[in-house]
């Protein structure tokens, strides 16, 4: 484990302390940590009888540092063998948050005698978790003595809070101080409402206040800053060596984002070339440059100089926070400051600057297509279509007929199937009954027969005319019952496809003559009837071309040509709708009438934007009644 030492003390006291002035000394105590710490653990060692004494930070993982060490050694001496023991003791104290007393034996000792000296860590405690331990060197063996030491020692471990405690609130006071200073400078300069007039009074306050020899103001034009105020100076020339010296050294600041002090801390890590050779030339001086931000990009500089002596971090502080709380004014007063046209230049510079910069990505894209998608729809033109269903629709359709009063006996098709013209039986009726019936007639006709022979040959004549009447009067019925028996099997009379007639399901049911069983339609004579919107149907006219495709094939395009537009509107789906008839140009065999679709009929070439506004204008045409 590594361990990094450092040795700061104070020199022991020659007069003799009691407890009391010790604690009082270091209560009062407003040197730096290091000092105090190691006037601390000497002040313990003291009060608590120890030999030697350490303040270790770290642990459980990290690397131990050592703050302070009792009695002090050179930083190239011999780690003593004590603090080696504490180093490893080190995490079992931290976890159990407790003082711990580990025996130190020697090489003199012999085995299994008591150790004559202990070595008794002290956990520090924070307010969250243990931040490191002290280390004490006792010699004691008695445990109730052992108790008393380490009571104490404890109880010396809280000057430490104490002195924690001291220095937050010289923080919290110096913070006060700083924003109080800042608030001054803030109120007594913003009693102007014109940029130069606010220059020069932040500029003048500023070096009065912290007693400068110049205080300059420059605000960034282009690629360069430039001066627009220094202290107790109404006009200046750019043409000034100070005032070249001046921006050169602002740019300095400008370019790294960062304040700029000279004379330069031995681990600065920025630049002070310009800033070196400002105090030179017109020093010697002090120079502290302060970038203001506005939006997160600097866009001024003040630098400030004084022969005093260089400027320390808590008055740096105190300038960037005045900076701040200043900045948004002299922004917002120079740019109102300009001529219009400066302020026309600089809206027009940031506009673009915000429209081709690399933020808002993809805003910048959404508006790039939300902005070609509205050129496109102005200026582009396309065809106008009306868009409606159709269904085909046979162009001539054949109607089957009951031929006789009588019974279904057996269905043969159902809608959609493809008949043969004078082959394919769509039904047949029930003979029975008229098979008996013509059986009947033909006994009657052959009775009547003979007896207007038997009648003749008695020269009776009028019974045989009134015999023969009545013979061909059972010829008729014969002749009836044989045709019906005859044409009981309905055949089609044209080739095509079943349209209607879904009997099936009435078989042994009574029909009548002249009933309508079935509509048979030619396959090869097909055409579409669109339902048109009545909105939409003032645009169409007869001879316009248009495209139509079925759900059955969606992909294959069937043109056609409107024939007919039906004068009269339908409500079809709770809409007025016209009927439209088109003639196809092509008929495919699979083509059924019944089949549905969308058809598209094209009107002309319009604007895109008339286009898919269309019903929107319309609408709002009718509501406001434009």
């Amino acid at each position: 484990m590594t361990i990094n030492r450092t040795d700061t003390s104070e020199a022991d006291r020659q007069v003799p302390e009691t407890t009391a002035d010790i604690i009082e000394r270091l209560g009062r105590f407003e040197g730096p940590p290091e000092a105090f710490l190691a006037n601390l653990l000497a002040a313990q060692c003291r009060i608590g009888g120890a030999e030697s004494g350490a303040v270790l930070r770290g642990g459980l993982g990290r690397t131990l540092e050592v703050l302070a060490l009792y009695p002090p050694q050179p930083a190239s001496g011999v780690q003593p063998a004590w603090l080696t023991l504490a180093v490893e003791a080190v995490s079992e104290v931290l976890m159990s948050g407790k003082t711990a007393v580990k025996p130190l034996h020697v090489a003199s000792e012999l085995y299994g005698q008591p150790a004559r000296r202990q070595l008794i860590l002290v956990p520090l405690k924070g307010s969250q978790s243990t931040r490191g331990l002290a280390a004490f060197v006792v010699e004691a063996r008695d445990p109730a003595i052992l108790a008393t030491v380490a009571q104490r020692l404890e109880l010396t471990v809280s000057l430490l809070d104490l002195y924690e405690m001291r220095l937050l609130l010289q923080n919290r006071q110096m913070d006060l101080r700083r924003l109080r200073f800042a608030m001054e400078t803030v109120a007594a300069v913003n009693e102007h409402d014109r940029f130069q007039g606010l220059a020069m009074a932040l500029t003048n306050e500023l070096a009065t206040r912290w007693r400068c020899d110049r205080v300059s103001l420059g605000f960034l034009r282009g690629r360069y800053v430039h001066l627009r105020a220094m202290s107790h100076t109404e006009k200046f020339s750019r043409k000034m060596k100070i005032v070249q010296d001046t921006e050169a050294a602002m740019e300095e600041c400008l370019d790294q984002d960062v304040e700029v002090t000279y004379p330069v801390a031995e681990d600065a890590t920025f630049i002070s070339r310009a800033a070196a050779e400002l105090a030179r030339r017109h020093g010697p001086s002090s120079v502290l440059s302060v970038p203001l931000r506005h939006s997160g990009k600097v866009v001024a500089v003040l630098t400030l100089e004084r022969g005093k002596g260089p400027f320390a971090l808590d008055e740096a502080e105190s300038i960037r926070l005045t900076a701040d709380l200043i900045t948004p004014r002299l922004v917002n007063l120079e740019e109102h400051g300009r001529w219009f046209g400066a302020r026309a230049a600089l809206g027009l510079r940031r506009g673009l600057a915000a429209v081709v910069g690399p933020k808002h990505t993809w805003i910048k894209m959404a508006a790039i297509v939300i902005l070609g998608v509205g050129l496109f729809a102005v200026f582009g033109r396309g065809e106008y279509r009306v868009e409606a269903p159709f269904v085909f629709q046979p162009i001539e359709q054949q109607v089957v007929p009951a031929p006789f009063d009588g019974y279904l006996e057996s269905v043969k098709v159902e809608p959609g199937d493809e008949v043969v013209g004078g082959e394919t039986v769509l039904a047949t009726l029930e003979t029975a009954e008229l098979a008996l019936r013509l059986g009947e007639a033909r006994a009657e006709q052959a009775a009547y027969a003979k007896q207007a022979d038997a009648a003749a040959s008695l020269d009776k004549t009028a019974e045989a005319q009134i015999a023969r009447a009545q013979a061909a009067k059972i010829a008729a019925q014969v002749e009836l019952l044989e045709y019906q028996i005859a044409h009981a099997r309905i055949v089609s009379p044209t080739s095509g496809v079943v349209t209607s007639g879904d009997l099936k399901r009435q078989i042994g049911a009574p029909v009548k003559t002249g009933d309508t069983l079935f509509e048979v339609a030619p396959l090869e004579a097909l055409r579409a009837e669109i339902s048109v919107p009545e909105d939409e149907v003032a645009d169409l006219e007869v001879l316009q071309r248009g495209e139509l495709a079925t759900a059955s094939y969606p992909g294959l395009r069937v043109g056609f040509e409107v024939e007919r537009i039906n004068p009269m509107s339908e409500v079809s789906e709770r809409q007025n709708v016209f009927k439209v008839r088109v003639r196809l140009d092509t008929a495919y065999p699979w083509m059924r009438p019944g089949m549905e679709g969308l058809a598209k009929v094209d009107i002309d070439e319009r604007r895109y934007i008339s286009i898919w506004t269309r019903t929107v204008v319309n609408w709002v045409r009718m509501k406001l009644w434009l």
